[in-house]
């Protein structure tokens, strides 16, 4: 059920008496239902060339100006740095961005308590001091199009020489350390109006065109929207990496020898502390209850990834067997994007703390898969990508129109297309060498397609098998495995 947050921010002196409906809120725990879908429109938008002549503006304008005592003096007229987000006067730069007390709050508090909000007017409010609490599905917004981020660095308030500066040398864009999510069209610095407190605080340049400014907002919706999912539906982020507790998967007593628990204990790992046994039944046995305590470890991911592919702009819209075959056949190309993260040349770390060896994972695969899988992790970890940009990869991942069996390939390279443009754009904003990174992540689709169906292979030693096992309904269903006719019912 969703709430309604309303909550004024403490510390911030808003004058709005307004009684306009606050927007929706709700944690970000339940992945049910979506966020309303909201289409910008560049006529009416804050960034619109018609509100740099408003009244609104106007009020802009006197917030950020502080003109001396004497107007007829000679003394230059000072400005203070304003909030990117709302316009008012900034005190320091906070998670990447000049910005006040207020809207710095504001954002820690969306980001640590995981709220997501809703708009009830279609995503386009006007976003200033005065306002700045009537709308925070906007105002969230605002933060991420400036350039505020979890990942950024804080560096603290600004010195008050700092802040004060003269109309004359005063850039109406102050450098920030790249963000998570990209901004919205910045304004030229050789613009005009670029200098103006308005395109300062609306965050683009009155002078762009209004499809351009269309296409921008588009990507950028496509981009907060995927972000917000991913860090919905996915427990395999850096945050939770930090804190996680790793515990090993050890075999029960009756698979190893006393000379196996000793060697396990000088932190040998080799292949022996796995399988005690030569007989192949009890290879069989070793290998189920390894791929049992895996497929468990597993599956509460294949609910989270069915919750996030919802998500994904346009995927709704499939019909309900591509949708199928889409999470089906995708799955596990999209957890090991995720559990890439958790993984190294050692072996990997499920979200819930377990380890599992490489040479368990050798023990279930073959040595060949599980090196080909373990490069794959240590190259993907080497572009360094930020969990926004997991997620915008995991969607590519997902729409992947030439699966065997999908009927409207058309409709989902549209969509791909779109999350392809979007992870390009956000990729370059983040990375000095975003286009290395964004051509290497294009090389990596294949090499994921390539593990994905040798897993699949793999898979087929299971459905050989399936009586011998006793696996989670989800998991067998997801790799369509056979199951017990006593777990169907």
């Amino acid at each position: 059920m969703e709430a309604v947050a309303s909550s004024t921010t403490p510390g911030e002196n808003s004058t709005d008496s307004s009684s306009s409906m606050s927007p929706e809120a709700r944690p970000r725990g339940n992945a049910d239902s979506t966020f309303a879908s909201h289409k910008q429109d560049c006529g009416s938008s804050p960034d619109s060339p018609l509100e740099a002549s408003s009244p609104t503006s106007i009020a802009i304008r006197e917030q950020s100006t502080y003109v001396a005592a004497d107007s007829n003096s000679s003394t230059t007229t000072k400005t203070f740095v304003p909030c990117k987000v709302c316009g008012d006067k900034a005190s320091g730069y906070h998670y990447g961005v000049t910005s006040c007390e207020g809207c710095k709050g504001f954002f820690r508090r969306s980001i640590q308590k995981q709220i997501e909000y809703r708009c009830l007017r279609d995503g386009k409010c006007l976003v200033i001091r005065l306002n700045r609490n009537r709308c925070q599905y906007c105002r969230f917004k605002k933060c991420l199009a400036v350039g505020m981020s979890r990942d950024s660095v804080r560096y603290g308030r600004v010195p008050k020489r700092s802040r004060e500066r003269s109309v004359e040398d005063n850039p109406s864009r102050v450098s920030t350390t790249a963000p998570d999510v990209v901004p919205v069209v910045s304004p030229s610095p050789n613009n005009s109006e670029a200098m103006s407190p308005v395109s300062a605080t609306t965050g683009s340049a009155p002078s762009v065109d209004n499809t351009d400014s269309a296409l921008h907002l588009a990507v950028y919706d496509i981009i907060l929207g995927i972000s917000q999912a991913h860090h919905a539906n996915c427990n395999y982020i850096e945050e939770r990496m930090r804190t996680l507790q790793r515990r090993p998967l050890v075999l029960p007593t009756r698979y190893k020898s006393e000379e196996d628990d000793e060697e396990d204990e000088d932190g040998d790992g080799e292949d022996e502390s796995i399988v005690a046994s030569s007989t192949a039944e009890s290879l069989d046995n070793d290998r189920g209850w390894l791929w049992q305590q895996f497929s468990t470890c597993m599956t509460p991911s294949v609910q989270r990834v069915v919750e996030f592919a919802k998500r994904i702009p346009g995927f709704g819209n499939l019909g309900q067997d591509d949708q199928l075959i889409l999470i089906k056949l995708g799955f596990f190309e999209v957890w090991l994007t995720h559990v890439a993260k958790f993984t190294n040349s050692q072996g990997l770390v499920f979200d819930d703390g377990t380890t599992v060896t490489r040479q368990q994972l050798e023990a279930m695969y073959d040595v060949e898969f599980i090196s080909s899988l373990l490069h794959f992790a240590n190259t993907f970890n080497a572009l360094a990508l930020n969990d926004t940009e997991v997620g915008l990869f995991s969607a590519i991942v997902l729409l992947t129109a030439d699966r065997p069996g999908v009927t409207d390939v058309k409709s989902i390279e549209l969509h791909k297309d779109k999350l392809i443009e979007a992870l390009k754009v956000q990729v370059n904003r983040n990375h000095s060498n975003g286009l290395q990174v964004f051509s290497n992540l294009l090389i990596k689709l294949p090499e994921l397609r390539n593990l994905g169906l040798k897993h699949n292979n793999h898979l087929e030693w299971f459905r050989e098998n399936w009586q011998k096992l006793t696996l989670p309904p989800l998991f067998a269903e997801i790799f369509d495995i056979p199951k017990c006719e006593d777990e169907l019912q």
